[in-house]
Protein backbone atom coordinates (compact mmCIF):
# COMPACT_ATOMS: atom_id res chain seq x y z
CA UNK A 1 0.00 0.00 0.00
CA UNK A 2 1.51 3.58 -1.21
CA UNK A 3 0.89 6.25 1.67
CA UNK A 4 1.52 10.05 0.87
CA UNK A 5 2.39 12.09 3.99
CA UNK A 6 1.71 15.69 3.14
CA UNK A 7 3.08 19.15 5.19
CA UNK A 8 3.14 22.89 4.92
CA UNK A 9 6.95 22.92 4.92
CA UNK A 10 9.34 19.31 6.41
CA UNK A 11 12.22 21.91 7.08
CA UNK A 12 10.98 23.99 9.38
CA UNK A 13 11.95 21.88 12.71
CA UNK A 14 8.86 22.16 15.04
CA UNK A 15 6.59 19.70 16.84
CA UNK A 16 4.26 18.95 13.23
CA UNK A 17 7.21 18.00 11.59
CA UNK A 18 8.93 15.92 14.03
CA UNK A 19 5.33 14.13 14.16
CA UNK A 20 5.15 13.52 10.39
CA UNK A 21 8.63 12.16 10.22
CA UNK A 22 7.93 9.89 13.33
CA UNK A 23 4.49 9.00 11.38
CA UNK A 24 6.29 8.65 8.33
CA UNK A 25 9.10 5.74 9.76
CA UNK A 26 6.83 3.89 11.76
CA UNK A 27 4.64 3.48 8.95
CA UNK A 28 7.73 2.51 6.97
CA UNK A 29 9.17 -0.09 9.82
CA UNK A 30 5.49 -1.73 8.77
CA UNK A 31 6.22 -2.03 5.45
CA UNK A 32 3.90 0.73 4.03
CA UNK A 33 5.43 1.90 1.05
CA UNK A 34 6.28 5.31 2.34
CA UNK A 35 6.75 9.02 0.61
CA UNK A 36 6.74 12.53 2.10
CA UNK A 37 5.50 15.96 -0.07
CA UNK A 38 6.42 19.03 1.17
CA UNK A 39 4.75 22.62 -0.29
CA UNK A 40 7.47 24.81 0.45
CA UNK A 41 11.24 24.50 1.40
CA UNK A 42 12.49 27.09 3.96
CA UNK A 43 15.79 25.31 5.26
CA UNK A 44 18.27 23.70 3.60
CA UNK A 45 17.56 20.01 5.44
CA UNK A 46 15.44 18.52 7.87
CA UNK A 47 16.03 18.87 11.66
CA UNK A 48 14.58 14.89 12.56
CA UNK A 49 15.95 11.62 11.20
CA UNK A 50 14.28 10.25 8.90
CA UNK A 51 14.95 6.68 7.40
CA UNK A 52 16.77 6.81 3.88
CA UNK A 53 14.69 5.14 2.16
CA UNK A 54 12.29 7.47 2.52
CA UNK A 55 11.71 10.02 -0.29
CA UNK A 56 11.09 13.63 0.47
CA UNK A 57 8.93 15.61 -2.58
CA UNK A 58 8.95 19.49 -3.17
CA UNK A 59 6.34 21.43 -4.78
CA UNK A 60 8.16 24.88 -3.76
CA UNK A 61 12.26 24.91 -3.20
CA UNK A 62 11.45 28.09 -1.38
CA UNK A 63 9.71 29.69 2.07
CA UNK A 64 5.67 30.19 1.84
CA UNK A 65 6.78 33.98 2.39
CA UNK A 66 8.50 33.91 -0.82
CA UNK A 67 6.00 31.97 -2.95
CA UNK A 68 3.02 34.59 -1.78
CA UNK A 69 5.56 37.29 -2.50
CA UNK A 70 6.18 35.96 -6.31
CA UNK A 71 2.62 34.89 -6.97
CA UNK A 72 -0.14 37.82 -5.83
CA UNK A 73 -3.10 35.89 -6.64
CA UNK A 74 -1.81 32.94 -4.69
CA UNK A 75 -4.86 32.64 -2.53
CA UNK A 76 -7.13 32.94 -5.24
CA UNK A 77 -5.37 30.61 -7.80
CA UNK A 78 -2.55 28.28 -6.11
CA UNK A 79 -4.73 26.26 -3.65
CA UNK A 80 -6.53 24.84 -6.88
CA UNK A 81 -3.48 24.76 -9.07
CA UNK A 82 -1.69 22.79 -6.36
CA UNK A 83 -4.42 20.39 -5.67
CA UNK A 84 -4.28 19.30 -9.47
CA UNK A 85 -0.82 18.83 -9.12
CA UNK A 86 -1.31 16.21 -6.11
CA UNK A 87 -4.00 14.69 -8.41
CA UNK A 88 -2.00 13.90 -11.59
CA UNK A 89 1.26 13.18 -9.75
CA UNK A 90 0.07 10.99 -7.37
CA UNK A 91 -2.90 8.51 -8.71
CA UNK A 92 -1.30 6.00 -7.68
CA UNK A 93 -1.45 6.65 -4.50
CA UNK A 94 -3.83 4.57 -1.85
CA UNK A 95 -3.69 7.21 1.11
CA UNK A 96 -2.53 10.46 1.59
CA UNK A 97 -2.55 12.12 4.88
CA UNK A 98 -2.47 15.81 5.27
CA UNK A 99 -0.69 17.61 8.65
CA UNK A 100 -1.26 20.99 9.74
CA UNK A 101 -1.73 22.37 6.57
CA UNK A 102 -4.77 24.47 4.77
CA UNK A 103 -4.03 22.77 1.48
CA UNK A 104 -7.33 20.82 0.30
CA UNK A 105 -7.95 17.95 -1.95
CA UNK A 106 -9.98 20.31 -4.38
CA UNK A 107 -9.32 17.84 -6.98
CA UNK A 108 -9.64 14.44 -5.85
CA UNK A 109 -8.77 10.17 -7.52
CA UNK A 110 -11.50 7.67 -6.99
CA UNK A 111 -9.00 5.40 -5.60
CA UNK A 112 -7.29 7.31 -2.64
CA UNK A 113 -8.50 7.79 0.76
CA UNK A 114 -8.13 11.23 1.84
CA UNK A 115 -7.41 12.23 5.69
CA UNK A 116 -6.83 15.34 7.64
CA UNK A 117 -4.89 15.02 10.49
CA UNK A 118 -5.58 18.24 12.35
CA UNK A 119 -2.75 19.13 15.00
CA UNK A 120 -4.22 22.58 15.20
CA UNK A 121 -7.58 23.94 15.05
CA UNK A 122 -8.13 25.80 12.31
CA UNK A 123 -11.81 27.12 12.42
CA UNK A 124 -11.76 29.09 9.16
CA UNK A 125 -11.19 25.89 7.06
CA UNK A 126 -13.75 23.96 9.44
CA UNK A 127 -16.18 23.05 6.59
CA UNK A 128 -13.64 22.63 4.04
CA UNK A 129 -13.10 19.10 5.93
CA UNK A 130 -15.84 17.64 3.86
CA UNK A 131 -13.50 17.16 0.92
CA UNK A 132 -11.54 14.53 2.93
CA UNK A 133 -12.65 10.99 3.81
CA UNK A 134 -11.54 10.93 7.56
CA UNK A 135 -10.44 13.51 10.03
CA UNK A 136 -7.82 12.22 12.38
CA UNK A 137 -7.91 14.53 16.23
CA UNK A 138 -5.37 14.52 18.96
CA UNK A 139 -7.76 14.85 21.68
CA UNK A 140 -11.00 13.47 23.46
CA UNK A 141 -12.06 16.95 23.91
CA UNK A 142 -12.16 17.89 20.82
CA UNK A 143 -14.75 14.93 19.19
CA UNK A 144 -17.67 16.75 19.85
CA UNK A 145 -16.70 19.89 18.33
CA UNK A 146 -15.09 17.77 15.60
CA UNK A 147 -18.15 15.64 14.32
CA UNK A 148 -19.86 18.95 13.68
CA UNK A 149 -18.44 19.26 10.72
CA UNK A 150 -17.48 15.74 9.83
CA UNK A 151 -19.16 11.95 10.30
CA UNK A 152 -15.92 10.03 10.43
CA UNK A 153 -13.44 11.50 12.72
CA UNK A 154 -10.96 9.60 14.79
CA UNK A 155 -9.13 10.54 18.21
CA UNK A 156 -5.65 9.50 17.33
CA UNK A 157 -2.95 11.05 19.46
CA UNK A 158 0.77 11.12 19.03
CA UNK A 159 2.91 8.40 20.00
CA UNK A 160 6.99 8.28 21.57
CA UNK A 161 9.03 7.45 18.96
CA UNK A 162 12.09 6.50 21.16
CA UNK A 163 11.75 4.84 24.62
CA UNK A 164 13.85 6.20 27.27
CA UNK A 165 16.61 3.76 28.93
CA UNK A 166 17.75 7.13 31.28
CA UNK A 167 15.75 9.12 34.16
CA UNK A 168 16.25 12.55 34.79
CA UNK A 169 17.95 12.63 38.61
CA UNK A 170 15.70 15.39 39.33
CA UNK A 171 18.55 16.95 41.41
CA UNK A 172 19.73 19.64 39.27
CA UNK A 173 18.52 23.03 40.29
CA UNK A 174 16.78 23.59 36.96
CA UNK A 175 13.70 24.25 35.11
CA UNK A 176 12.93 23.36 31.43
CA UNK A 177 11.00 24.61 28.31
CA UNK A 178 11.11 24.05 25.19
CA UNK A 179 9.54 25.24 22.05
CA UNK A 180 9.61 27.85 19.29
CA UNK A 181 9.89 31.41 19.83
CA UNK A 182 6.99 32.25 17.35
CA UNK A 183 6.16 36.03 16.89
CA UNK A 184 2.83 35.24 18.31
CA UNK A 185 4.40 34.15 21.18
CA UNK A 186 2.37 30.45 21.14
CA UNK A 187 4.49 28.60 23.59
CA UNK A 188 4.17 31.68 26.19
CA UNK A 189 7.40 31.97 27.08
CA UNK A 190 7.04 36.03 27.67
CA UNK A 191 4.20 34.94 30.67
CA UNK A 192 6.62 32.50 31.66
CA UNK A 193 9.17 35.21 32.26
CA UNK A 194 6.76 36.84 34.12
CA UNK A 195 6.03 33.41 36.19
CA UNK A 196 9.74 33.08 36.78
CA UNK A 197 10.35 36.65 38.45
CA UNK A 198 7.88 36.21 41.25
CA UNK A 199 9.82 32.65 41.79
CA UNK A 200 12.83 34.84 41.89
CA UNK A 201 11.61 37.42 44.27
CA UNK A 202 12.01 34.51 47.36
CA UNK A 203 15.78 34.30 48.12
CA UNK A 204 15.78 30.45 49.12
CA UNK A 205 15.27 30.21 44.68
CA UNK A 206 18.44 32.36 43.79
CA UNK A 207 20.01 29.40 43.02
CA UNK A 208 17.58 27.84 40.32
CA UNK A 209 17.52 27.98 37.11
CA UNK A 210 15.08 28.83 34.07
CA UNK A 211 16.59 26.93 30.97
CA UNK A 212 14.55 28.16 27.69
CA UNK A 213 15.55 26.02 24.23
CA UNK A 214 13.99 27.35 20.80
CA UNK A 215 14.70 30.17 18.21
CA UNK A 216 12.30 32.40 16.28
CA UNK A 217 11.89 35.98 15.73
CA UNK A 218 10.56 36.61 19.21
CA UNK A 219 14.05 35.49 21.16
CA UNK A 220 14.86 39.31 21.18
CA UNK A 221 11.72 40.61 22.85
CA UNK A 222 12.27 37.83 25.27
CA UNK A 223 15.51 38.85 26.24
CA UNK A 224 14.56 42.19 26.34
CA UNK A 225 12.10 40.82 29.03
CA UNK A 226 14.43 39.09 31.15
CA UNK A 227 17.22 42.42 31.27
CA UNK A 228 14.54 44.39 32.37
CA UNK A 229 13.51 42.08 34.77
CA UNK A 230 17.12 41.98 35.54
CA UNK A 231 17.16 37.83 35.45
CA UNK A 232 20.14 37.34 33.25
CA UNK A 233 21.74 35.27 35.94
CA UNK A 234 19.16 32.88 36.17
CA UNK A 235 17.42 32.51 32.88
CA UNK A 236 19.45 30.61 30.42
CA UNK A 237 18.34 30.95 26.70
CA UNK A 238 19.39 28.09 24.27
CA UNK A 239 19.02 27.59 20.49
CA UNK A 240 17.31 24.61 19.37
CA UNK A 241 19.32 21.29 19.03
CA UNK A 242 18.50 18.10 17.96
CA UNK A 243 20.09 16.32 21.19
CA UNK A 244 17.04 17.35 23.24
CA UNK A 245 17.82 14.00 25.34
CA UNK A 246 20.89 16.37 27.15
CA UNK A 247 18.25 19.11 28.15
CA UNK A 248 15.84 16.67 29.72
CA UNK A 249 18.18 15.24 31.48
CA UNK A 250 19.52 17.95 33.15
CA UNK A 251 16.06 19.14 33.96
CA UNK A 252 14.19 18.82 37.75
CA UNK A 253 10.63 20.03 36.52
CA UNK A 254 9.17 21.11 33.28
CA UNK A 255 7.38 24.06 32.78
CA UNK A 256 4.32 24.68 29.77
CA UNK A 257 2.92 27.98 29.52
CA UNK A 258 1.19 27.61 25.71
CA UNK A 259 -1.59 29.69 24.80
CA UNK A 260 -2.67 27.13 22.84
CA UNK A 261 -2.08 23.65 21.75
CA UNK A 262 -2.68 20.99 19.61
CA UNK A 263 -1.21 17.61 20.69
CA UNK A 264 2.02 19.11 23.03
CA UNK A 265 4.93 16.40 22.17
CA UNK A 266 6.88 17.60 24.53
CA UNK A 267 5.48 17.00 27.49
CA UNK A 268 4.82 13.70 26.18
CA UNK A 269 8.79 13.27 25.48
CA UNK A 270 10.18 14.95 29.04
CA UNK A 271 8.10 12.37 30.71
CA UNK A 272 9.34 9.81 28.80
CA UNK A 273 12.70 10.62 31.10
CA UNK A 274 10.35 10.88 34.77
CA UNK A 275 10.53 14.73 35.15
CA UNK A 276 7.54 16.31 36.43
CA UNK A 277 4.81 18.58 34.96
CA UNK A 278 3.62 22.15 35.49
CA UNK A 279 1.31 22.92 32.81
CA UNK A 280 -1.84 25.79 32.30
CA UNK A 281 -4.84 23.80 31.64
CA UNK A 282 -5.64 25.08 27.89
CA UNK A 283 -8.61 23.78 25.69
CA UNK A 284 -7.02 21.00 24.77
CA UNK A 285 -3.70 19.12 25.06
CA UNK A 286 -2.03 18.95 28.96
CA UNK A 287 -5.03 17.32 29.83
CA UNK A 288 -4.64 14.59 28.12
CA UNK A 289 -0.56 13.53 29.45
CA UNK A 290 -0.94 15.43 33.05
CA UNK A 291 -2.86 13.73 35.61
CA UNK A 292 -2.84 16.70 37.94
CA UNK A 293 -1.56 16.41 41.31
CA UNK A 294 -0.07 13.15 40.24
CA UNK A 295 1.99 13.31 37.05
CA UNK A 296 2.03 17.19 37.66
CA UNK A 297 -0.07 20.21 37.42
CA UNK A 298 -2.57 21.82 35.75
CA UNK A 299 -2.79 25.53 36.94
CA UNK A 300 -6.32 27.20 35.71
CA UNK A 301 -5.01 28.94 32.06
CA UNK A 302 -3.90 32.65 33.31
CA UNK A 303 -3.20 32.35 36.49
CA UNK A 304 0.23 33.33 36.88
CA UNK A 305 0.21 32.75 40.73
CA UNK A 306 -0.93 29.53 41.33
CA UNK A 307 1.67 28.71 37.98
CA UNK A 308 4.23 29.94 40.36
CA UNK A 309 3.33 28.25 43.70
CA UNK A 310 3.09 25.32 42.04
CA UNK A 311 6.68 25.64 40.88
CA UNK A 312 7.83 26.20 44.05
CA UNK A 313 6.14 23.39 45.95
CA UNK A 314 8.05 21.08 43.64
CA UNK A 315 11.30 23.16 44.17
CA UNK A 316 11.07 22.92 48.01
CA UNK A 317 10.47 18.91 47.40
CA UNK A 318 12.82 16.50 45.79
CA UNK A 319 10.48 13.18 47.11
CA UNK A 320 7.06 14.97 45.27
CA UNK A 321 9.08 15.31 41.91
CA UNK A 322 10.53 11.64 41.95
CA UNK A 323 7.10 10.40 42.44
CA UNK A 324 5.16 12.78 40.35
CA UNK A 325 7.66 12.25 37.63
CA UNK A 326 7.16 8.16 38.29
CA UNK A 327 3.98 9.22 37.55
CA UNK A 328 4.47 10.73 34.42
CA UNK A 329 6.74 8.11 32.45
CA UNK A 330 4.33 5.15 33.88
CA UNK A 331 1.28 7.00 31.68
CA UNK A 332 3.47 7.39 28.79
CA UNK A 333 4.45 4.37 28.72
CA UNK A 334 0.90 2.59 29.16
CA UNK A 335 -0.81 5.11 26.98
CA UNK A 336 1.36 6.34 24.24
CA UNK A 337 3.67 4.12 23.04
CA UNK A 338 4.08 3.51 19.45
CA UNK A 339 2.99 -0.24 19.46
CA UNK A 340 -0.83 0.89 20.88
CA UNK A 341 -0.87 4.41 18.89
CA UNK A 342 0.27 2.34 15.25
CA UNK A 343 -2.42 -0.43 15.99
CA UNK A 344 -5.04 2.59 15.47
CA UNK A 345 -3.74 3.94 12.17
CA UNK A 346 -3.42 0.45 10.77
CA UNK A 347 -7.65 0.00 11.44
CA UNK A 348 -8.07 3.92 9.94
CA UNK A 349 -6.14 3.09 6.92
CA UNK A 350 -7.34 -0.38 6.87
CA UNK A 351 -10.61 0.94 7.42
Amino acid sequence: MKILLLIGDITIGGGAERVVINLANALFELKYDVKIFSFYKQGQDIAYELNENIKIDYLYHKSKTDVKKEKPLYKLYYKHYESYILKQKYKDIDVMIFNNCPHFPFFKNKNTKYINFIHMSFKKYRKRNNYFDALVILSNKQIEQWKKYHKNVWVIPNFLSCKSLQNANLCNKNILSVGRMALEDQKGFLRLIDIWKMVQKKEVYKDWTLTIVGDGELKKTIEQKIKAYELENSVILKPFTKEIEKEYLQASIYAMTSLYEGFPMVLVEVSSYGVPLVSFDINTGPSDIIENKKSGFLIEDGNFQEFADKICLLMDNENLRKQMGQNAKEKIQNEFSKEIIMQKWIKLINS
